[in-house]
């Protein structure tokens, strides 16, 4: 299986003057929000495998990685060549308006859509990396059409498959921030389901993640069984008083 990877330019680093302004105090997230503002999502890596002679190219990424509750999911989507959606981009730099209306664009445009979810009760088992990849090989064996080359945002998964893995990869690749952005439309639709379920949570606002909302309605109700129980806030929750936590 051929495999390899790709960065971003060094003129991207946290550290360029572009990103850092000298004397400003700013923290590590927007430095890194404003470096990926400044990526272009484009085509380069899809004709650079078709280059080598692929024909079926599929982007592949996850959401819910860092969330507290609930399953993480992946998506896969093949788009036709030379494909082009004006403002896709990763999802979480997208208004929930624009990911949805930019969701829609990408069903009627790609040649094939696959999604998978991997519960908490997995994650628990096998770890949020492990589940992420699982989820992610899960959603490429589910597509209606075989892929010959994976586009995937900074991982590798175990598939027969020639594969690029690409650091920020869903705000550089047209067809990883296609899986995004469908993955995220797919898991925050989820969320707000489950908010009707765990109405004690906020689910609908925060999406699972560790927001002072939710920290503090886990400090008040306690972990539900769909909470990741392996994450350590979870954890914290869950153990009796005075009883430390696993190292």
């Amino acid at each position: 299986m051929m495999s390899r990877s790709a960065r971003i330019p060094d003129e991207f680093s946290l550290d360029a003057p572009e990103i850092q302004d000298a004397g400003e105090d700013v923290s590590a997230a927007t430095l890194k929000m404003r470096m990926l503002r400044k990526l272009v999502c484009g085509n380069k890596f899809e004709k650079a495998a078709r280059g080598q002679g692929a024909t079926c190219i599929a982007g592949v990424d996850e959401v819910g990685r860092g969330a507290l509750f609930g399953p993480v999911v992946a998506a896969a989507v093949v788009l036709p060549p030379d494909t082009r959606i004006r403002g896709l981009r990763d999802s979480k730099q997208l208004l929930r308006d624009d990911r949805e209306r930019l969701a829609k664009v990408v069903e009627r445009k790609a040649m094939a859509i696959a999604i998978e979810e991997i519960d908490s009760e997995t994650i628990d088992r096998v770890n949020i990396y492990q589940a992420s990849r699982l989820a992610m090989s899960a959603a490429v064996k589910k597509l209606a059409v075989s892929p010959d080359h994976l586009l995937i945002d900074a991982l590798r998964l175990d598939l027969d498959c020639p594969q690029t893995s690409i650091i920020y990869g869903d705000s550089l690749s047209i067809s990883i921030a296609a899986a995004s952005v469908v993955a995220k439309v797919y898991r925050d639709q989820r969320m707000r389901d489950f908010h009707d379920i765990y109405p004690q949570y906020g689910l609908a606002s925060h999406k699972g993640y560790s927001t002072p909302e939710h920290l503090a309605a886990l400090e008040k109700h306690g972990p539900c069984p769909l909470h990741r129980k392996s994450f350590r806030p979870i954890a914290q929750t869950s153990l009796p008083l005075g009883e430390p936590l696993p190292s």
